[in-house]
This record gives structure tokens, sequence and C-alpha cells, in this order.
């Protein structure tokens, strides 16, 4: 089957979702209510025409002084844009009307359709965008004649080869249902307590990406973030293993991480979570591969004077461009926005290793439901995974002792690796050992092994043995066994 003609709506997140962009040619609804952002899309959509498009602006409420103004201030240069203005002027009020308002549908719609074909005539616009479809209703004295009027409207355009995008205002006691039937497509802007959103329920002729997509509006106009598809993105990647550097931690592992695997390490507050996942960014670096460490709960002033002062070069790293830091500020993104963030650093930069630091600050600092969240998370994983990236995910469990969990957020099933670090009894003294729960490719030490973090860096011991009470959460080990 022929692929049909796109055109690009200006928005690369938008042109994801409809795979592409607009089929060329066909009508377009664009719905959604007040101040979603459907006139800013729609700017969008006319500034990127090519230059050997004509384009047309037909705004039927607001005047075109002001929408250019408007337009200014978002950075849009309409200056190649053409304008039928048929928005009410104040003389509709100040001059003496020979007829009602209820008998203006009668005067007022013959010379509006005149106007609208003889300038489409003259222009044969490529893309035309019509703000709001709705103002018809007000020159027609029915829903059938509206329904006709735009039917007809709509295959005048297309006899012109315009692709035409047009926005309605709906509400409960004025539904455009109808529009959505004529419409060859239907692009949907919402507000949720998470956020704005996009979805298309709608694409005729063609496939599209389905979900509620996330959107912002900053004072560069709209970007969209499409829902991530793991399955959509795949890269063919170089097996090997990744090692930490300390080599009683690789031999706990069999030689270190799978490339394209994820790992779990998780363990109580202060164990050392942060360093050990450190340890596998700095042997990437060392063999001149990029990583990328996403801070949830630590700033990075902090993490460098901490990972420095025990020999981890952070500072050298993040010189090179062997390491990126990104701080992310509580409730700033949705997970559609940090996924695609990752996405970026990904396929831009050819990152290889993604750590995230940690999950529960994951939950906290993205907007959402956090059953949702963990949901995304997942997909985010797979996503990475896919690509060939290897990917180290820190979890915090709630306490010190009580019942082990290997992982407190319940992705221990998407985990190929899980590396648990948990503090012990040592005698008299509060000591940490580390351990190997799961690790899908290959083999692993079944023991624990005592973890210490100096100031030349992490120390990892050989196996213990005569360790008790670690699935009951208050691990033990006798001091004579040490030693």
């Amino acid at each position: 089957m022929a692929e049909l003609p796109r055109v690009p709506t200006g928005i690369a997140g938008l042109d994801e979702v409809l795979r592409g962009g607009l089929v060329a040619g066909r009508s377009y609804l664009l719905r959604g209510e007040p101040g979603t952002g459907k006139s800013i899309l729609g700017l969008h959509f006319l500034t990127a025409g090519t230059d050997d498009e004509t384009v047309l602006y037909i705004n039927l409420e607001e005047p075109t002084d002001q929408i250019r103004d408007n337009a200014r201030s978002l950075g849009f240069d309409l200056s190649d844009v053409e304008f039928l203005d048929l928005s009410p002027s104040s003389d509709f009020f100040a001059e003496d009307q020979s007829y009602s308002v209820f008998e203006s549908s009668e005067v007022e719609q013959t010379p509006m359709a005149e106007r609208i074909t003889e300038r489409v005539g003259k222009l044969e616009p490529d893309r035309v965008f019509l703000d709001p479809v709705t103002q018809f209703r007000y020159l027609t004295n029915d829903d059938y004649q509206f329904r006709k009027q735009v039917i007809s409207f709509m295959r005048y355009l297309k006899e012109h080869d315009a692709t035409v995008l047009f926005t309605s205002q709906w509400s409960e006691t004025t539904p455009d249902d109808d529009l959505q039937f004529l419409a060859d497509g239907v692009i949907e802007l919402g507000q949720s307590e998470h956020g704005r959103t996009l979805e298309v329920p709608k694409l005729r002729g063609s496939d599209k990406q389905s979900g509620v997509h996330s959107l912002t509006i900053s004072r560069d106009g709209i970007d969209v973030y499409p829902v991530l598809v793991p399955g959509d993105h795949t890269a063919s990647f170089e097996t090997g293993t990744l090692a930490s550097g300390v080599e009683t931690l690789d031999s706990l592992l069999n030689g270190g991480l799978e490339r394209g695997t994820l790992t779990v390490v998780s363990g109580p507050t202060g164990v050392g979570k942060t360093t050990t996942g450190s340890l596998f960014l700095t042997e990437a670096a060392a063999s001149g591969e990029r990583s990328v460490i996403y801070m949830f709960e630590e700033n990075e002033s902090t993490f460098r004077h901490r990972s420095e002062s025990i020999g981890v070069p952070v500072g050298e790293m993040v010189d090179d461009g062997t390491l990126a830091i990104e701080e992310i500020e509580p409730l700033d993104f949705s997970p559609e926005e940090f996924a695609s963030m990752v996405r970026e650093e990904v396929e831009e930069h050819d990152t290889s290793v993604v750590m995230l630091d940690g999950i529960k600050g994951y939950t906290l600092s993205i907007q959402g439901d956090e059953k949702e969240l963990i949901r995304k998370l997942h997909a985010l994983g797979r996503y990475l995974k896919n690509m060939g990236v290897t990917v180290v995910f820190l979890d915090e469990v709630a306490s010190v002792q009580g019942e082990f969990r290997p992982t407190e957020a319940g992705i221990s099933y998407l985990a190929d690796n899980i590396l648990f670090l948990r503090y012990a009894e040592m005698g008299d003294e509060i000591g940490k050992v580390v351990g190997v729960l799961k690790k899908r490719v290959g083999t692993s030490e079944r023991t624990l092994r005592p973890f210490e973090i100096t100031g030349g860096g992490v120390v990892v011991g050989d196996p213990l043995s005569n360790v008790q009470g670690l699935l009951s959460g208050s691990p033990s080990i006798d001091s004579e066994t040490r030693e």
C-alpha cells in the first residue's frame, strides 16, 4: 500500500503521534476547551509550511491585529501568512442595523460564503486554519443547515487540494459530535490535574499512536511528548559485560553487569547505593562511553563532593563529556516529558549507561499517580533495554530492619539483576553487606560479602559465612567469622 503524502504540523512530538504528520488534502478538527492551546497549535501548523506553500488563516472570532500580537509574543513570524478576517467588528453594534440578531443569519451567510470562496479561489492555499468553525452555527437556521454548510465548505477546500485544520468551541449545551463525524481526523486538547494533554481519537487513512500524550505550552509555543511505546524502539548493540572496577564486587556478579540489562541496586538510606551505581558509570567513562545520571533525591554539588572525596572523578567525567548529571526538580515534568528527555540523551548522544537515583524520588518528582508512574517507569526501562542501554535503577527500601524486600517499588520482575546492600550486626558494630539476589544472564555468587566505603573508594571483602537473619530483616555476622 502506497504511503500517503504527509503535511508536518510544526510540532515534532505531534508528528510522531500522527506517524509523520497530517495526511495531505484532508480536514482535521482541533477541539478543546478555551485555554488548551488550539490557536497556538494552529500557528505551528501555518508557519510549518515550506517557502512554496501558500497558507491562509480564516479568523471568525479574533481580529487579525490581535492574532499577530499574540503570535509575536510567542516568537511566530506571520509575515507569510494570508488572513481572511471574518471576525465581528464594533460597527455591528455602533451602526443602526436594519435586521435583528435573530435575522442576521439570513443576511450575513451569503456575503461571508462569497468572501471565503473568492479568497480561496484567488490564493489556492495549501494550508488553511479556520478558527473557530462553530461560528458558522450562528449563520444557519438549524443543525442540519450547519452540517450541510460545513460539509460543503470542506469539500470546496479539498477540491482546491488544501489541508485544513479547524477548531471548535464545544460545551455540554453545544456539543460538536457532528463535527467529529465530518472530519477526517480529530486532535483533542485537554487539561488534567497533572498537566495538559493531547489525544488523537480519529485519523482516517492512517495509523496513529494511541494514548493520552503530554503537552506543554511555553513562550516558544507547544511541545508534545508522546506516550513511550517500548516496542517502537530497537537498536542493535554489542553484547559484553560492564565491570564496576572493584574486583571483588565483580566476582560477586560473575564479571559485572551484562550490556543491555536492567539492574536494581536496593538498600536502606545511606547504605551506599548511589556510590555503588557510580562505579559502573566510572568504568564506562574509562572506555570512552557516555553515561547519564538523573538525580531525584540529591543535588549535583553534593554528589560531586561526596564522589570525589572517595576517588570517583565526577568532575573530569563531566568535563570530558563521558558523564551528564541531570537534577530533576519536583513536579516539573510529566512522565512523557521525562521519557522524552531520556530518549533525546540516548538517541542524540549515543549514551550507553543510564542511572536513575532513585525510584522513590521519581514517583515524588514526576507528575502523576504513583501506580501509573511505576507503569511508566516499566515502559522506560524496557525502552532502554531495547536500545541496548545498560540501566541502573536505585531503589530505597523503607526500613533498616524488617522483612527482607528486594525492591520497594515492586519492579523486581523487570530487573535482570538485583544487587542489594544491607546493614548488618557484626559483633558489637554495625557494618554493611552486599549480595546478588537475582542475575538473569549467567551465574552469580550466592554469598554475602562485607561492603565498606572508605577514603580510597569502595571496598568489598571476601565471602562471609554463618550469616544469620538476612531474610527476617536483622542480618548478623559472628565477629569471629569475620576474622
